[in-house]
């Protein structure tokens, strides 16, 4: 199903988002790339060649999204599937006894912004350009995968911020699967446990191991790789919608 299709992927210069990429190009798609400016995306879609095309987008900004899907439009005529990966984390605690400091509620209110109002902000502008495709045998028209996070469920300490925007993605799956139902476009979210992203990649060797024993099974950091791999199964599987699917080899986080 990804042969011939046209993918809008955000956090697609890096990490679950760049390797969605390099999959879907793989498999005969067509992706723009929305992500910084300050990424490496433009890089990358050189590197992938005329199969994907870059546009510097904050999430945030609604021109920035229209621009992307511009160039969507313009460069390859349609919109098939959106991926949004865009997202970012922090780790402070409610209120610091030691340091008697609360968690800034500027921190708190960016993580929402760009992780839940980006993911809906893309969504939202994306839906109109899906919804213009001729619906295929069932009535499709185009799918919508989100990522949320199982600290959407099992959010540890320091993870006030990111929990919260990652359990409202997850929130809003349901809804907007049925708000987009009339016109056969698809929304399921994957909530990923630990992979091996650049967020990880940063700890010390210790760290990463114990984070890899504490998961039932695989005992392993998922791979980029791995998440694109289903990212794929969900846009072939075609009753598949409206659900948060937990990507996490039986994890459940711990305080």
């Amino acid at each position: 199903m990804l042969k011939g299709a046209v993918a809008l992927v955000t956090g697609g210069g890096s990490g679950l988002g760049l390797a969605t990429v390099e999959r879907f190009v793989k498999q005969g798609s067509k992706v723009v790339i929305a992500d910084l400016a300050t990424s490496k995306s433009h890089e990358i879609a050189d590197q992938l060649g005329p199969s994907a095309a870059f546009s510097p987008t904050d999430v945030r900004s609604e021109e920035d999204v229209k621009t992307a899907l511009n160039l969507v439009k313009e460069k390859f005529g349609k919109l098939d599937v959106v991926v949004n990966c865009a997202g970012i984390g922090i780790a402070y605690k409610t209120y610091n006894f030691n340091k008697k400091r609360a968690h800034e509620l500027s921190d708190f209110e960016n993580v929402l912004m760009v992780n839940t109002v980006g993911t809906f902000n893309v969504i939202r502008l994306a839906a109109g350009l899906i919804g213009e495709n001729v619906p295929n045998e069932d009535g499709q028209r185009g799918v919508i995968v989100n990522t949320s996070s199982i600290a959407a469920f099992d959010g540890q300490i320091g993870q006030a911020a990111y929990a919260a925007s990652k359990a409202a993605v997850a929130g809003m799956t349901l809804p907007i699967a049925r708000d987009l139902s009339t016109q056969g476009i698809r929304v399921v979210t994957i909530a990923p446990g630990l992979f091996d992203t650049p967020l990880l990649q940063g700890l010390p060797e210790k760290v990463r191991n114990f984070l890899a024993n504490s998961i039932p099974f695989p005992p392993r950091l998922g791979t980029p790789a791995e998440y694109a791999q289903f990212v794929e199964s969900v846009i072939e599987s075609p009753v598949l919608n409206g659900e948060v699917i937990r990507l996490d080899g039986a994890l459940r986080m711990q305080a």
